[in-house]
């Protein structure tokens, strides 16, 4: 069974950072795409980023684009999110996801598909980590 760990969280000031971490274990597939979504209150789960298993294919949704950044740590079998230049807007829980294909092939596949988009895609997911920008 995939379990998915979120640390990282917490409370920052406009223009701060953070890095978010996501631990994952129990996968029966050597190839899993990893997605970070957040929920903000009153809106709409929304993907904000997600990495290949060979992390040459990236996704980001418009609005972190050149602000944040996703990678991986396969020793560690971990997924980093950081995130700079963090705006009020960007406050939300942010929760970690994952979904395993068959071949590398696939999960690039399928993020250039646009699987990051939806959190249908996703199997698996974290407890989610409260980040709140505020000063």
């Amino acid at each position: 069974q995939v379990q998915l760990v979120e640390s990282g969280g917490g409370l920052v000031q406009p223009g701060g950072s953070l890095r978010l971490s996501c631990a994952a274990s129990g996968f029966t597939s050597d190839n899993y795409v990893i997605g970070w979504f957040r929920r903000a209150p009153g809106k709409e789960r929304e993907g904000v980023s997600c990495i290949s298993t060979g992390g040459d294919t990236t996704y980001y949704t418009d609005s972190v684009k050149g602000r944040f950044t996703i990678s991986r740590d396969y020793t560690k079998n971990t997924v980093y999110l950081q995130m700079d230049s963090l705006r009020p807007e960007d406050t939300a829980i942010y929760y970690c996801a994952a979904n395993q294909f068959r071949t590398s092939f696939e999960s690039r596949f399928a993020l250039n598909q646009g699987m990051c988009a939806t959190h249908l895609s996703f199997a698996s997911w974290g407890q989610g980590t409260q980040v709140t920008v505020s000063s």
